[in-house]
């Protein structure tokens, strides 16, 4: 294999190329890039469809000089939980950096799975307090699956309670997971019995009300969103937003026009747009987050193009050494 042939990479290619630790440090490097300024990261385009409650979406990016310009579009079909389908199906397509010429296809379904399990790790990693971890999950599909396993690679998980709506679906979930980490999971019986108590809670759902309330949160929690990613959903209530020490997220100017939580505290005067902390700002040690170990702490992720560039270069060059 040369560097002149186009790659056309399945979801099993992706999976087996990416493991989870390179998958991990190809979004530390992404947001890193963004955190020193070096990404190109225009404006993602998110369209809900008129026809369903599905929603359209497009993302552009280039990471680095030596990693050619990457596109994304797929769409995000909430209905697809109840039959056991990823909700979210795309494609992800590479340019090659010099000429500009098509490098790579990629299956984006994989590639979103990985990127944004592992982007949530890297952030677990800078903002949750060191050592043993009790884990809340909330959501039982693909995203909460890859979740659970892309946080073990970062923290001591000692005990996961999982809740989802769907009993079935949340035990059989547990089971999944117990029998891959070779940990405690217990499918509980509401979304508060899995928050309380918790220390990093993950929110992996496509829900339009709170499933996790600050009320419920333990000092020193960290609390991770991936399913507010448009004005009008809203994993976390605003008592999260009160209590959080700090509220970080993967880009201020994306999260202050599609995070649900993130637009509503800008609009009720909670947040003041100065106040959202970058992730990538604290890998690279310019701003903070946590001051106190029992800091509650607030991640929003909407989801970025540069964390599709990142992952999707880190599949190629593995391909291309696998094929050499």
């Amino acid at each position: 294999m040369t560097d002149d042939d186009v790659l056309f990479l399945s979801a099993a290619e992706v999976t087996r190329l990416l493991g989870a630790d390179a998958a991990i440090a190809s979004q530390r490097a992404a947001f890193t890039a963004l955190g020193t300024g070096e990404a190109d990261l225009p404006g993602k385009i998110m369209e809900p469809s008129r026809f369903d409650d599905s929603v359209v979406f497009a993302y552009v990016s280039r990471l680095s000089k030596d990693t050619g310009a990457v596109a994304k579009f797929g769409s995000v079909n909430p209905g697809n939980a109840a039959a056991g389908l990823p909700t979210v199906h795309a494609v992800v397509t590479a340019l090659d950096p010099g000429t500009g010429r098509l490098a790579a296809v990629l299956d984006g379904t994989a590639v979103t799975t990985l990127r944004t399990a592992a982007g949530s790790a890297v952030a677990v990693d800078a903002l949750a307090v060191p050592g043993r971890t009790e884990l809340a999950l909330l959501g039982s599909g693909t995203q909460a699956l890859a979740h659970a396993r892309m946080i073990a690679r970062v923290r001591e998980v000692t005990a996961l309670r999982l809740w989802s709506p769907d009993p079935h679906r949340r035990a059989a979930a547990a089971r999944t997971l117990a029998a891959g980490l070779g940990v405690p999971v217990r499918a509980a019986d509401s979304a508060e019995e899995a928050v309380t108590g918790a220390s990093v809670v993950a929110a992996c759902t496509l829900s339009t009300t709170p499933v996790v309330r600050g009320a419920w949160l333990a000092p020193g929690c960290t609390v991770v969103s991936i399913g507010s990613f448009e004005p009008t959903r809203r994993e976390v209530d605003t008592d999260v937003v009160r209590r959080a020490a700090a509220v970080v997220v993967d880009d201020p100017d994306t999260a202050a026009g599609h995070a649900g939580p993130i637009v509503d505290a800008l609009r009720e005067g909670l947040l003041t747009p100065g106040g959202l902390v970058p992730l990538g700002e604290v890998l690279t040690g310019r701003r903070g987050a946590r001051t106190a170990p029992d800091d509650i702490v607030y991640y929003n992720s909407t989801g970025l193009g540069i964390q599709d560039a990142a992952a999707a270069w880190a599949v190629i060059r593995a391909a291309r050494e696998a094929g050499a």
